[in-house]
């Protein structure tokens, strides 16, 4: 794959095309500051205030979460940038350094599932949210979100240059006016006064996944960025700022309907500019299901690089549309619980071997394969499990009786999201430099 800095200004259609840098501070800043800003963050921070498997929290201990799981959330977004940066490679060709070629495809399937996942539910609340501010048949919001997503996807790096020039002003203005307006209501709801702190990691764990599902895509954009550096930062600190500033906004908005996730937009409407406000925010919500298509489509070619981005685009916008036709919001807060378990500890795992092999990789279709780093991997997969198996029918199950066999009761006190990253970090390194070892004794050339 070519990393020089090439004169065109968009991204070539295949794997093996020019690679742009293009893409200052303000142009990422921009992207992932709007990514933080969704109208499933509205709703979504119920998974925080009532964590899947846990006690609910109460009013304070969720704004508390909320900020520390964001935190949290965006500084992994901002590490795992830094490899496309670095490389220039998309996200899942970073992986064939971190588990060979071919087994780099099991990251890359998982992440084209959950992007398909993420692009379904941000249609849907698009729907939700259009029909409610303008009316109309809710299919035919899907369909026309569809439509436009796709539209953008064809065009990535312009579509990151508009966020900047923009749409983040227009969306500054609404979320603002909709803070306003929501603070200064009085209460309807005694929200979150029955609640308690004894779930306080496990709704951390919440905010975190919400974040960390934006891991494995992060490199897709980073690779394009002018310096590792302000990839790093405009991640962490773009993204973090507005998914709490998104989330406090919502529980705000969730007091004034007694917690109705689906009535959560309802309190916006009711405010003199809402219906603008909340069109405005429909409208941009494009960029969440942009990313997701776009991602989904560069995640498919790592498994197939010959294969033309638009194509692809196509045809993942028009399988998202017909989704978005059938799926529900209540599915959302058990999707949350099972992302976090995956790619919390796949970035644990890169985090570790980094350490030991400071990025001497090989990216190349056919590296040679790492099994030990998909052990690591999934040790870490299990930890998380056995903290927090979440509320997925069938998985949690499992995962709920293999902790009673063992006889595990984990303190309240144990995050899952941390816990899992740091033993799957060290698992790695530890693989990471026994690997290394034998390598030295052999005398063989390292990686890269």
């Amino acid at each position: 794959m070519s990393t020089s800095t090439p004169t065109h200004d968009e991204v070539a259609p295949t794997l093996d095309g020019p690679v742009p840098r293009s893409l200052g501070f303000l142009d990422q800043g921009a992207f992932w500051a709007n990514l933080g800003v969704s109208l499933l963050g509205f709703a979504g921070v119920l998974a925080v205030l009532q964590p899947a498997g846990a006690p609910p929290l109460t009013v304070a201990a969720a704004v508390v979460a909320t900020v520390v799981g964001t935190v949290i959330g965006s500084a992994m977004v901002g590490l795992s940038a830094i490899p496309g940066a670095r490389s220039g490679a998309p996200a899942m060709v970073v992986l064939r350094g971190l588990f060979g070629g071919v087994l780099s495809w099991i990251p890359s399937v998982l992440n084209v599932v959950q992007l398909i996942g993420w692009g379904t539910f941000e249609l849907v609340v698009i729907a939700q949210a259009g029909t409610l501010a303008l009316g109309g048949p809710t299919w035919a919001w899907v369909v026309g979100a569809g439509v436009v997503t796709t539209l953008l996807t064809l065009r990535p790096l312009g579509m990151l240059r508009l966020l900047r020039r923009v749409v983040t002003i227009l969306v500054a203005i609404s979320v603002a006016y909709l803070a306003w307006w929501l603070f200064t209501r009085p209460a309807a709801a005694d929200l979150g006064q029955s609640g308690s702190w004894s779930g306080f990691w496990a709704g951390t764990d919440a905010a975190i996944a919400v974040a960390v599902s934006w891991i494995p895509v992060a490199s897709d954009y980073s690779r394009h960025s002018k310096r590792v550096s302000t990839a790093f930062t405009a991640a962490t600190v773009g993204y973090g700022i507005t998914q709490i500033l998104c989330f406090v906004v919502g529980l705000a908005a969730l007091s004034l309907v007694a917690g109705d996730g689906n009535a959560v937009f309802a309190p916006m409407l009711a405010a003199p500019l809402g219906v603008v406000a909340l069109l405005i925010l429909t409208l941009r919500e494009t960029d969440q299901s942009f990313a997701n298509v776009y991602s989904t489509a560069v995640s498919a070619q790592n498994l197939v690089p010959r294969a033309d981005r638009r194509v692809l685009c196509v045809a993942i916008g028009l399988l998202i549309t017909v989704l978005g036709l059938v799926v529900t919001i209540d599915d959302y807060a058990v999707f949350l619980a099972v992302i976090g378990s995956v790619f919390v500890p796949l970035l644990g795992v890169g985090v570790g071997e980094a350490l030991v092999n400071r990025g001497r990789l090989d990216l190349s279709r056919w590296a040679p394969s790492r099994p030990l780093m998909v052990v690591a991997w999934v040790v870490g997969l299990a930890v998380y499990q056995l903290i927090n198996p979440g509320g997925a029918p069938g998985w949690s199950d499992a995962w709920s009786a293999l902790r009673d066999a063992i006889g595990f009761t984990p303190p309240s006190w144990l995050s899952a999201s941390l816990t899992s990253f740091l033993v799957a970090g060290l698992v790695a390194a530890v693989f990471a430099a026994l690997a290394e070892r034998t390598r030295r004794r052999e005398n063989v050339p390292a990686q890269g």
